[in-house]
């Protein structure tokens, strides 16, 4: 059984759902502090003819510097769904797989979700849907465990009988291995390298959400992701 965990991201990068396609389970930890500063888990880029433009849900900040991600709710006070709308149908207004999507974008960022873990949950679902992605994505709150760190993510592999933590390279040193050693939980690690596909606008810009990647292949994203 193997396990990944990553934040539950705002319509995520492409090495996102490598991660996921990796994995048995894949754990949204929704149970973690929401960063004080910017955050992927409630904005991310897309492309426009200007080059990479930030779309940013509006969430309430002033007194809640510990809250959980599960707990951040969405600043509804401000009018962002339709200007966000608005945006990616610009952006994209030449892509050739806008029409297939562009109804699912239009409901989703009309509808006035409260929580931010709600709205960024039906994003994942469509996304996964359309990549063919049949792993399948927890809440960690939903797990009972309560622990920071590498604690929390060995609770979690054990709650769930995993035998492999799948980890990237990159977070190696943020990890303390020898506490999954002494779980006998294997760690591996992996290295994802963002792929490169045809884009609009000009010069290839890695790293977008992969809505990017979504409207200019279509059904190709899946595999462009998994062999990336």
């Amino acid at each position: 059984m193997i396990v990944a965990c990553h934040q539950p991201n705002f319509i995520p990068w492409p090495g996102f759902f490598y991660k996921a396609l990796q994995a048995d389970i894949f754990v949204l930890l929704d149970n973690v502090q929401f960063p004080i500063s910017t955050s992927w888990v409630n904005r991310n880029r897309i492309k426009t003819a200007a080059g990479s433009l930030w779309l940013t849900v509006p969430v309430w900040r002033k007194g809640k510097t510990l809250q959980k991600i599960k707990d951040v709710e969405i600043c509804n006070d401000l009018v962002w769904g339709r200007k966000h709308y608005l945006s990616i149908l610009h952006a994209y207004s030449k892509a050739p797989y806008l029409e297939e999507h562009v109804d699912f974008f239009q409901a989703v960022f009309a509808n006035r979700y409260r929580w931010l873990i709600d709205f960024n949950l039906r994003l994942l679902e469509y996304l996964k849907q359309q990549l063919r992605i049949k792993t399948e994505m927890i809440l960690a709150s939903h797990l009972g465990v309560e622990a920071k760190g590498t604690e929390l993510l060995v609770q979690i592999c054990q709650r769930l009988d995993a035998t492999t933590y799948l980890c990237p390279s990159a977070r190696r040193k943020y990890i303390d291995a020898r506490k999954f050693q002494e779980s006998r939980i294997t760690v591996r690690y992996y290295n994802f390298t963002p792929p490169v596909y045809p884009q609009l606008w000009g010069s290839f810009i890695p790293n977008l959400s992969v809505i990017d990647l979504l409207l200019n292949c279509g059904s190709k994203s899946a595999e462009i992701i998994n062999v990336a």
